[in-house]
């Protein structure tokens, strides 16, 4: 999907990517959508839009090229492109694909938006939507190597690194402390935020709260003998992806909110991967935690996935005039337990 190719689906349609397809003169007469699209085109009813990464199948009164794929792709464009369609809304009779398209274009970090059964696409690759499968298999992770890494809240701190041959990405953990099988260390999964992170972006706390968290379990290891892991997960965007964010991003400026701009682009507000995370813990041998999450779903998924979490530990930092609307969604919206 990233390079833009065609893809055959196992019993479904050839669908090729809106947003990467590398065939400039590719038409279709029908499209797939996101239901959160498909509302904003005035297509979906009541049930379909409480899905919003649910596929819809759109037709309309004309050929679509590529120069009206991408308005209809791409929400950020609207205002540029007021004016699209009429369209109808079809029954999809390879539903399965269709859902398979919808989550493989999530995890390429692109917008679910496919042409379906186009002319002059290319040759197609072949595909089922059983690969999916493949991807959620956290089992495939494994610890790759492992060494000492001095970082400013401890300079005893030790990384490890994981890989799965299912996935590129690779996550790593920080170990602070040592390392002891008979306490529950402290933990905190953090995803990966380039803005935030690196950049030193006001507009959400995720570069505090890492900062923050290597503290205090630095203070925990010190006075306590304790330890703190730090899970550093490759799934930014809470799993929507870099350039999905900073498209959600825009769609702010104009208004919208973090989850309804998530939604606006068809994309779930929360898709990470917490399976992996239980993972990354089972391999370090610390099944049993306290963790440091503001977020409740986050424990009850990492319990579901054989974690047990003996004590959420709240961690909040104070909010700032570019972060705060973010924030009050999160609590509002979100379920996070904010003051």
């Amino acid at each position: 999907m990233r390079h833009g190719w065609p893809l055959a689906f196992a019993n479904g349609p050839v669908l090729l990517p809106v947003e990467t397809a590398i065939a400039s003169g590719a038409t279709a007469s029908r499209m797939l959508i996101s239901s959160a699209r498909a509302v904003t085109l005035k297509l979906a009813n009541q049930l379909e839009a409480a899905a919003p990464h649910e596929p819809v199948l759109i037709r309309g009164g004309e050929r679509f090229d590529m120069s009206a794929a991408v308005p209809i792709a791409d929400p950020a464009l609207d205002l540029r492109n007021p004016l699209k369609g009429p369209f109808k809304a079809e029954a999809i009779e390879w539903e399965v694909a269709a859902k398979a398209a919808m989550e493989l274009a999530r995890i390429a970090g692109i917008l679910p938006a496919f042409m379906v059964d186009p002319d002059n696409a290319g040759e197609a690759q072949p595909i089922a939507a059983s690969d999916l499968v493949h991807y959620a298999d956290a089992g495939a992770l494994k610890i790759i190597t492992r060494a000492r890494l001095p970082v400013s809240a401890s300079d005893t701190a030790e990384i490890v690194a994981f890989r799965s041959s299912a996935d590129t990405r690779e996550h790593v953990a920080l170990i602070i402390g040592k390392q002891r099988g008979d306490s529950a260390p402290l933990v905190r999964l953090h995803s990966e935020c380039l803005t935030g992170d690196i950049l030193g972006s006001l507009k959400c706390d995720c570069g505090p709260q890492l900062d923050a968290a290597l503290r205090a379990m630095a203070d925990h290891a010190e006075a306590d003998g304790g330890w703190g892991a730090l899970l550093y997960m490759r799934q930014e965007g809470r799993g929507i992806g870099l350039v999905n964010k900073l498209r959600a991003y825009r769609l702010q400026d104009e208004g919208f909110d973090t989850v309804d701009a998530n939604q606006r682009l068809g994309l779930p507000d929360e898709a990470r991967d917490f399976a992996t995370a239980a993972r990354m813990l089972q391999l370090l041998g610390a099944t049993t935690i306290r963790l440091m999450t503001n977020n409740p779903a986050k424990v009850e998924a990492l319990e579901q996935a054989g974690i047990n979490v003996t004590e959420r530990v709240q961690h909040q930092l104070p909010d700032n005039p570019h972060n705060a609307h973010y924030l009050a969604t999160k609590r509002d919206r979100s379920g996070h337990l904010l003051k």
